[in-house]
């Protein structure tokens, strides 16, 4: 899928400095950005503004770490509404990805394949998110939903969550959210970041 963001999308990351991100104690971002990419440091950032459903583009590079194994191999992680995370790692060459490899619905869903390239290498997340429809008297009738594509790979389709995963930035599933990329520690690198608002829904007329 095309890089380009839709004229409706917003550019959450514009590839020159942090301006549209704090981090999550809400202190000015101190990610390093340099040659239109910024690179992991000093805690998990979050955009300033908040999306309810909606398209997501990220591009993302783990780092070479071929000593390293599971969880410490090129670990970050992508939180859609900062509650749910949608986990980064290097895990290229794993025959059958777990719920905590790269593309997992953090501990809730393995992905469908493993879509990861090489280290080193740019990988694309576009990501399509439904957040939760709530009644009346703000009861979940309708769980958040979400399909996502790794490298123009299907590797969740219309998979309905159990709920929040962990290390989120909230419980609150009736508010709209923030993006939030993690610091887990590794120099994972992102890229080219944009966030198109959905709809809620369609209109009633025939």
């Amino acid at each position: 899928m095309t890089s380009t963001p839709p004229t409706t999308a917003s550019a959450v990351f514009n590839n020159k400095d942090l301006s549209n991100w704090v981090q999550r104690n809400g202190d000015p971002a101190t990610w390093i950005v340099a040659d239109g990419i910024m690179t992991v440091a000093s805690g998990d950032i979050m955009t300033k503004e908040l999306f309810t459903d909606f398209r997501l583009h990220l591009e993302f590079m783990t780092p070479d770490m071929p000593e390293a194994t599971g969880q410490a191999k090129g670990n970050s992680g992508v939180f859609l509404q900062g509650r749910y995370e949608i986990q980064v790692l290097d895990s290229y060459g794993i025959e059958v990805p777990g719920k905590g490899d790269c593309g997992a619905v953090y501990d809730q869903f393995a992905p469908l394949v493993n879509a990861c390239k090489p280290p080193l290498e740019w990988q694309t997340y576009d990501v399509f998110f439904r957040a939760p429809r709530c009644n009346e008297d703000n009861q979940i009738v309708d769980p958040t939903r979400l399909t996502v594509l790794q490298n123009g790979i299907v590797i969740h389709n219309n998979v309905q969550l159990l709920g929040v995963t962990g290390g989120s930035a909230g419980q609150n599933v009736r508010e709209p959210g923030p993006l939030l990329l993690q610091d887990h520690g590794d120099l994972l690198k992102y890229r080219n970041i944009w966030i198109e608002p959905l709809l809620l829904e369609g209109s009633d007329k025939y």
